[in-house]
C-alpha cells in the first residue's frame, strides 16, 4: 500500500485486525479488544487523548463489521445510504468560510470595504476586518482584493462533495443528507480526519469463506492490475483464492459484454436523435437520478460490468455466493439500492488488502494464464475506456462513428449535465466518470494513480484481447440478459 497516511494506516490496521479476527471464528468475542489491540498505553498518537482514538477506532470496528458508527441512527430514507460521518472523529473544523489574511496592505483604495453590500467590513491598524455577524459570504470582497489577501475557505469535506450533501449541524459536526448523497466516497478521501468512511461487508464475506459448503466466486475490477506493484493479474488471482475464493473471473469481461450491448443501444438512440449516457459508474448514474432526474430517459439501460458479470457467474455457477472486488465505495450502494438477492457482497481494493495482510498473503509471480476479456473491456478502468469500447463494437457492427464526449470527473460531468438538461449538448453519446481519471482514481484505491496507470496500461495491451462481439460470443455472454430491471 502506497498511499500511506495516518488516515489510511489507521483504517488498514482496523480492518486488518478485524478481519484477523473473523477469520480465527471470535470476533464478536474479541471486537471490543481491538481498539487496545492497536492502540497501547496512555499516550495519544494523533488526536488530543488516548480515550478518543479508542473510541474512533472502536466506532470503524463497527463499520469493518458492516454496522454504522453508535452515534449515527439508521434511517428509513435510505438504507442502501454507505457512507457515514464518525462523529466522535469529526474535529468540527472551525473555519470562518471569507478570512482576511496576513497579506492584507491596509491599502487606501479599501476596495473590499466598497465592495461588500452589507457593510461587514471595516478597516483598522491592523488592515481590514470582518465583522462575521453582518458576513453573508457572497465573495464580492475577495474578487476585489488587489492583494489576493481575503480567501473564501470552505471545510475539506463540504468542498470535496461534487452534490453539496455535506452541512454542519449545530455543533458543527458534518452530517451527510442521504437524499442527496451519490455514495461515491470523495469525502471520504478529503476529509483530513479521517472522519468520514464506508460501511464494509468485509466480515460477511469472510463468513462465507470460511464455511466449507459455500462455492464463493470473487469478481475483480480491471483496475485491480496496478494496485499490487509490477504484479499482474495471474499473480493477484493467486492471492485472492488462498484467501478461500473457489474461482476469481475478470469483471473486464463484464465491461464487454456492456460494450456489446450499449452499442446496439446506442444505434437505438441514433437513429432516433436521442443522446444516450453511460451508466458504467453508479455515482454518476446516482447523481442523474437524485439531481437531474429529467434526464433519467438518457440513461442506458444496460446494467455496469458489475452485474453484468454477476448474470453470466450466476448462470454458470447456481448457488454461488458471488462477491465484487474494485476501488469504488459506491458500488456497495448499487448492490444495496438496486441487486439485493442477486449480488451477494461488494468489497473494496482496501478491504481486500486488509483481508491478505490478516492471513499474512503475499501477491507472489505465478504462471501465466489467458485473459478472459479484451484490451476495451479492460480499458473501462480508466476515463475514455468506455467510449473507445463502444466505438470499437460500432466499428466491428459495421455502424457509423459516434459523436462522443467523454467526461473525466466531477466538474466536467456537471457541466455536460446541465448543458445536457438545457438541451444545448449535441452529441451521441456521453460517458460520465465521477472519478478523475475514472475507476482508476477511485477512493478505495491502494496505490498512487500516475504509478497504478502505467502498470496497467502495460498489462491491458499486453494480455488483452482485440475483438470484443467475438470475445463476449465465445464466452456464451451474448446471450445474458444485461438490461436493468429496477425494483
Amino acid at each position: 500500500m502506497e498511499q500511506v497516511t495516518d488516515i489510511v494506516l489507521i483504517k488498514h490496521e482496523v480492518l486488518k485486525a478485524t478481519a484477523r479476527h473473523a477469520f480465527a471464528g471470535d470476533l464478536y468475542k474479541s471486537y471490543d479488544q481491538i481498539p487496545y489491540e492497536i492502540i497501547s498505553g496512555i499516550k495519544p498518537n494523533f488526536r488530543c487523548c488516548v480515550y478518543r482514538e479508542r473510541e474512533i477506532v472502536r466506532q470503524r470496528v463497527r463499520m469493518g463489521m458492516g454496522k454504522l458508527p453508535r452515534e449515527v441512527m439508521y434511517t428509513d430514507s435510505d438504507p442502501s445510504q454507505v457512507v457515514h460521518v464518525i462523529p466522535c472523529a469529526c474535529e468540527g473544523c472551525p473555519i470562518s468560510e471569507v478570512t482576511v489574511t496576513q497579506n492584507c496592505q491596509g491599502c487606501l483604495a479599501k476596495k473590499c470595504v466598497k465592495a461588500c453590500p452589507f457593510g461587514a467590513i471595516t478597516t483598522g491598524k491592523h488592515g481590514a476586518v470582518i465583522d462575521k455577524e453582518k458576513c453573508r459570504k457572497c465573495g464580492k470582497c475577495v474578487a476585489a482584493c488587489p492583494y489576493h489577501a481575503i480567501v473564501d475557505i470552505e471545510r475539506p469535506c463540504k468542498i470535496s462533495c461534487p452534490v453539496n450533501a455535506i452541512s454542519m449541524d449545530d455543533n458543527d459536526i458534518a452530517t451527510i443528507d442521504p437524499a442527496k448523497c451519490i455514495n461515491c466516497g470523495a469525502c471520504v478521501a478529503g476529509c483530513p480526519f479521517g472522519a468520514i468512511s464506508d460501511v464494509s461487508m468485509m466480515t460477511n464475506v469472510i463468513d462465507q469463506l470460511v464455511d466449507e459448503d459455500k462455492h464463493v466466486i470473487a469478481m475483480v475490477a480491471p483496475s485491480i492490475e496496478g494496485q499490487f506493484g509490477a504484479f499482474g493479474l495471474p499473480a493477484i488471482k493467486a492471492a485472492i483464492r488462498k484467501l478461500g475464493f473457489s474461482e476469481v473471473v475478470e469483471v473486464a469481461l463484464g465491461a464487454d459484454m456492456v460494450a456489446f450491448n450499449e452499442a446496439q443501444e446506442l444505434k437505438e438512440h441514433m437513429d432516433e436523435g436521442v443522446p444516450m449516457t453511460s451508466s458504467c459508474c453508479p455515482a454518476f448514474v446516482s447523481a442523474i437520478a437524485k439531481h437531474y432526474p429529467a434526464l433519467l430517459p438518457n440513461v442506458s439501460t444496460t446494467v455496469s460490468p458489475m452485474m453484468a458479470i454477476n448474470r453470466l457467474v450466476k448462470a454458470e455457477n447456481p448457488g454461488a455466493v458471488t462477491v465484487f472486488i474494485g476501488p469504488c465505495i459506491a458500488k456497495k450502494n448499487e448492490a444495496m439500492a438496486h441487486y439485493m438477492g442477486e449480488l451477494d457482497y461488494v468489497l473494496t481494493f482496501e478491504e481486500l488488502y486488509a483481508m491478505l495482510a490478516a492471513r499474512e498473503i503475499e501477491v507472489e509471480e505465478t504462471e501465466a494464464a489467458a485473459d478472459d476479456a479484451t484490451r476495451y473491456g479492460k480499458g473501462f478502468a480508466l476515463s475514455g475506456g468506455v467510449t473507445a469500447a463502444v466505438a470499437k463494437v460500432l466499428e466491428e457492427m459495421d455502424c457509423r462513428e459516434a459523436d462522443c464526449l467523454q467526461c473525466n470527473g466531477r466538474e466536467e460531468v456537471k457541466k455536460a449535465l446541465l448543458q445536457l438538461k438545457a438541451g444545448r449538448l449535441k452529441v451521441d453519446f456521453i460517458e460520465g466518470m465521477m472519478c478523475d481519471g475514472g475507476c482508476m482514481g477511485g477512493p478505495a484505491n491502494l496505490t498512487e494513480f500516475m504509478k497504478s496507470r502505467k502498470v496497467f496500461e502495460k498489462k491491458r495491451d499486453q494480455n488483452g484481447k482485440e475483438e470484443v462481439c467475438e470475445t463476449v460470443k465465445a464466452a456464451g455472454a451474448d446471450v445474458i440478459d444485461v438490461h436493468r430491471h429496477e425494483k
